[in-house]
C-alpha cells in the first residue's frame, strides 16, 4: 500500500488515502511502458509527404535532340530527373507510421505510468476543483499552492468547461479526462494532477 496525501485547492493536506499497487499492476512494466510510448510517439507523425515522379510533372515527352552527332551528352525528355523542373528520381510517397496497441496493453501501460508517478512522488491528488468563474489566475495559484512549478498533466473525473477554459492557455499544461488518460500524456509531463474522484475512478 502507498499512502497518498489529498490536498485542497489552497494546498492544505485534508486527508490521506491508501492506494493498492496491485490495482496498478504491482510493479512498473518498463518494456511495456517503452512500447506504449514509442507507439504514441509514432502515431503523432503524419507522414503526408509526396513528390512527383517524371511521369507526373508537366512537360513534353519528345527527345530534346538526337542521340549522336551534336557533341552534347545524350539525354531524353525535359521531364528527366537531371533536368531543372524534372521529376524526382526517388519519389517520396505518403507513409503510414501508425502502430496499434490492444486496449489491455494501453491500460496496463497507463497504470505503469501512474505507478511511476506515485513512486517518484510526482502525483498530486486534489480533493476537488471548484472555480467560481473562468479565471486563469485561480488555476495558476492552485498549481503554486500544490508545489507544481514545471509541466503538469491535469486529469479530471469528467469534463468541466470552467477548468478547461481557465487552464488551457497555461504553458506546459495538458488537460484531459481520466477516461482519455494515457501513458504518453502522463510521462510527457513532470507532474500528474488528478482529482480524488478521478483517482478512485482509475483504481476501480
Amino acid at each position: 500500500m502507498i499512502e497518498v496525501p489529498v490536498y485542497s485547492q489552497s494546498g492544505q493536506q485534508v486527508e490521506t488515502i491508501q492506494v493498492d499497487e496491485q490495482k496498478l499492476g504491482g510493479d512498473v512494466n518498463q518494456p511495456l511502458l517503452k512500447q506504449a510510448l514509442v507507439a504514441y510517439h509514432a502515431n503523432l507523425r503524419q507522414g503526408t509527404r509526396r513528390t512527383k515522379r517524371r511521369g507526373e510533372v508537366a512537360g513534353s515527352t519528345r527527345k530534346m535532340f538526337k542521340q549522336k552527332g551534336t557533341g552534347n551528352a545524350r539525354t531524353g525528355g525535359i521531364r528527366n530527373p537531371v533536368k531543372k523542373g524534372g521529376g524526382h528520381a526517388k519519389q517520396r510517397l505518403p507513409k503510414e507510421w501508425r502502430l496499434d496497441l490492444p486496449t489491455k496493453v494501453r491500460r496496463a501501460a497507463r497504470n505503469s505510468a501512474i505507478l511511476t508517478k506515485l513512486q517518484s512522488k510526482e502525483l498530486r491528488v486534489v480533493s476537488d476543483i471548484q472555480l467560481e468563474s473562468i479565471k486563469t489566475k485561480t488555476v495558476v495559484a492552485m498549481f503554486k499552492a500544490l508545489g507544481i512549478d514545471r509541466s503538469v498533466c491535469l486529469a479530471m473525473a469528467k469534463e468541466d468547461d470552467k477548468i478547461i477554459r481557465s487552464a488551457r492557455n497555461i504553458p506546459k499544461t495538458t488537460l484531459t479526462t481520466v477516461r482519455q488518460l494515457n501513458a504518453w500524456d502522463i510521462m510527457n509531463k513532470r507532474t500528474l494532477l488528478v482529482t480524488k474522484a478521478g483517482l478512485e475512478q482509475i483504481l476501480a
